[in-house]
């Protein structure tokens, strides 16, 4: 009987052993983009923002929640895209395996957004399996860029089939392939992009534009602003108009009505709104720019 237990609590102890839980807001991990992280949480919002850890370990599970939308990530290991994970928004909070079977020595494991949205997809943290440490984080490049776009800064139907007409359903995003990931991989830079298809300058396809969602959290949140002086961004790309461009030549849709009334803007109009967008983004980021429009 006393064999019995004695076997009983050394195999407790292992599986005790075998399994470490890391908060979000464990200094072994580095997140890129406008992401809110608290001791049970981190809120992430922009498509582009990502989640890295530096560990030993057999394999790796993240519990997530989508809120509202179907959301889309990359898991990437040792700079390798290893699967791609789908978080629906009726599901309830759960773990999803992200990688396992790994070799005993040191990883980099990223979780990178892929999809466009307007609602939190909460991280709750990782579960590291196997004779399991957490690493220190490596360290940021030192060059830093920045991208206000629509659609195509986005990822908008990138991964849509190309038998299929294009769509903006969450599953066909892919920010990772989009002009801008690839210039801050090419470029070894940290990455943020401040995204969302379907925005303007002075319309978009729904009710906020990018002059009024720039400085957000949550593109739909006026009051959760973004903290300008956690990153200020050497180079800032700007790819905007597209949007506007369709509406402002489109009277009967009911955002131009509402920002227009009857009347098309005039050039001076639709310049000078553009240049102050521009002097709102001059305004937050104290240092030095080069931009690229």
């Amino acid at each position: 009987m006393k064999r019995y237990l004695i076997l009983t609590i050394l195999l407790f102890n292992f599986a005790a052993k075998a399994q470490l839980n890391i908060k979000p807001n464990h200094s072994g991990i580095s997140y890129q983009g406008r992401v809110v992280v608290n001791s049970d949480s981190a809120s992430i919002y922009w498509p582009g923002s990502s989640i890295s850890l530096n560990f030993k370990g057999a394999s790796v599970d993240a519990k997530l929640k989508s809120a509202k939308e179907d959301a889309y990530f990359y898991v990437i290991v040792d700079d390798s895209i290893r699967t791609k994970i789908e978080i629906l928004k009726d599901k309830p909070t759960q773990l999803y395996r992200l990688v396992s079977n790994l070799d005993d020595k040191q990883h980099r494991l990223t979780l990178f957004k892929l999809s466009n949205s307007t609602s939190a997809n909460k991280f709750y943290g990782f579960i590291l399996s196997g004779e399991a440490k957490v690493l220190k984080t490596s360290k940021l490049p030192t060059r830093r860029i920045e991208f206000y776009g629509n659609s195509i800064t986005a990822g908008h139907g990138v991964d849509t089939p190309t038998e299929q007409k294009d769509s903006g359903e969450p599953k066909y995003f892919n920010n990772y392939y989009t002009y801008a990931a690839i210039t801050a991989r090419h470029f070894n830079a940290q990455y943020y992009n401040t995204s969302r298809s379907g925005i303007g300058v002075m319309v978009s396809w729904f009710a906020e534009t990018m002059s009024e969602t720039y400085n957000r959290i949550n593109p739909l949140d006026s009051t959760n602003r973004w903290d300008f002086n956690k990153y200020q961004p050497q180079v800032i790309v700007v790819n905007l108009f597209q949007n506007d461009a369709w509406l402002v030549n489109n009277p009967s849709n009911p955002q131009f009505k509402a920002r227009f009334g009857a009347r098309k803007p005039n050039e001076e109009f639709i310049v000078n709104s553009y240049k102050s967008f521009i002097a709102k983004l001059e305004n937050v980021i104290q240092k030095q720019l080069l931009y690229v429009h």
